[in-house]
């Protein structure tokens, strides 16, 4: 089983960029995904998740109304829209998969670094 993500990089303040996670191994569809950041020395910290059939979705405080989470599950791939980035935005981002109540896969991350 693997999650692999994908579309990270630098950008500048205000920019966006879309994040993949592209999963084998495993079918999606029968899981909740989330996608998750980290920056050195923190906890790490939930951004977005999305049930199996995207009916809900939630967001931290913190990127509400400017990142969309979003998936395809016939391409078994889950998707992180960032929009009007900002230098806190900086960090690792993680896709997770989750059976009931588990987080039981998790991706080895992509960096998004944004400067101001």
């Amino acid at each position: 089983v693997q999650l692999v993500e994908s579309g990270g990089g630098l950008v500048q303040a205000g920019g966006s960029l879309r994040l993949s996670c592209a999963a084998s191994g495993l079918t999606l569809s029968s899981y909740f995904m989330a996608w998750f950041r980290q920056v050195r020395g923190k906890e790490r910290e939930f951004v977005a998740g999305v049930t199996w059939n995207s009916g809900t979705r939630s967001y931290a405080d913190s990127v509400k109304g400017r990142f969309t989470i979003s998936r395809d599950n016939a391409k078994n791939t889950v998707y992180l829209q960032m929009n009007s980035l900002k230098p806190e935005d900086t960090a690792v981002y993680s896709c997770a998969a989750r059976f009931q109540l588990t987080y039981n896969y998790w991706g080895q991350g992509t960096r998004v670094t944004v400067s101001s």
